[in-house]
Order: structure tokens, then sequence, then C-alpha cells
């Protein structure tokens, strides 16, 4: 079994880097997604005891102090952390320029889902998932679609 500091890269991408012990994550370790977020834990016997997950655009989660996307500031992160774009310069997703969505299909956050085949790919068209009914029913009321057009008025 793996001994000692290793990589491990799971069959969806995911990749380990850290301690290993009898073949299981222990001590301090790191799992790197493919689209770029990371969580970094203390592992004890394959469970993580303590951690932390960092998104690709450097947001941590904090369970106890979350205050991105409450319902009181809607900012995007990017927002947040870089201010705000001059008045008429709309900012539709964190990423900044957003990407452009592939005709039938919908942006939902970690890449493009197409409604008709209810298949997830990342940005770069590698596939993630298959969407149950509920992520469906969500995404199609929530996400920005291909075919949404900004009303934004001329200036005079």
């Amino acid at each position: 079994r793996m001994e000692g500091f290793g990589y491990y890269t799971l069959p969806m991408g995911t990749e380990y880097r850290g301690s290993l012990w009898d073949g299981m994550f222990h001590g301090q370790g790191e799992l790197r997604r493919p689209t770029g977020g990371a969580y970094r834990a203390l592992w004890d016997r394959g469970l993580p005891t303590q951690g932390k997950y960092t998104f690709t655009d450097g947001l941590e989660f904090d369970l106890e102090k979350w205050l991105y996307c409450d319902g009181y500031d809607r900012r995007f992160y990017t927002e947040i952390s870089s201010g705000f774009k001059p008045p008429g310069i709309a900012q539709l997703t964190n990423l900044d320029p957003p990407k452009i969505i592939p005709k039938g299909c919908y942006d939902c956050g970690d890449g493009f889902y197409n409604p008709k085949t209810r298949i997830v790919v990342d940005y770069k068209r590698k596939f993630l998932r298959n969407a149950d009914d509920d992520e469906h029913e969500w995404i199609l009321r929530t996400c920005r679609k291909a075919w949404d057009l900004t009303a934004e008025e001329e200036p005079k």
C-alpha cells in the first residue's frame, strides 16, 4: 500500500497531494479539482479532521462567516475583491469577461449545461457530471442561458 508523501489522481481527475499511510490520506494533504478549486486538510485514516476549501478565484469557504451571495449582498466575489465597474458596464458573472455559452446551453458556474443531454461540461468542454432532476430544474430556473439578450438602454 502507498505510504509517505505522494500524488494520487482519482478517476474524475481530482488529484490528491500529500501524506499517505496504509493506502489512505493521512496527515497534511490537498485535494485539487481539475477545474481549479482545492481542499486543504489534515487527514486521519482517510477522513478530513479539519480543512478549508478554496475556490478557483481565491475565495475561501467559511461555513460560520459566509458573506458571499447571502441575499443581502449580491455582488460577485471579483466585485468584492476588485470593486465595481463604471456605471453602464454590466458584470454578468464572476468571470469577467464571461465565457461565451454554446447555443442551447446554460452557464451553471463550473461549466456549461446542455438540457437536452443533461450533461455538464467544464469551460474546456470536458465532461464533469450528469445532472439529476433537482439540478436540471435549478439550472433552468436560475442560470444564464445562451439566448439571453442584455436589454440595456442606449445612452442619449
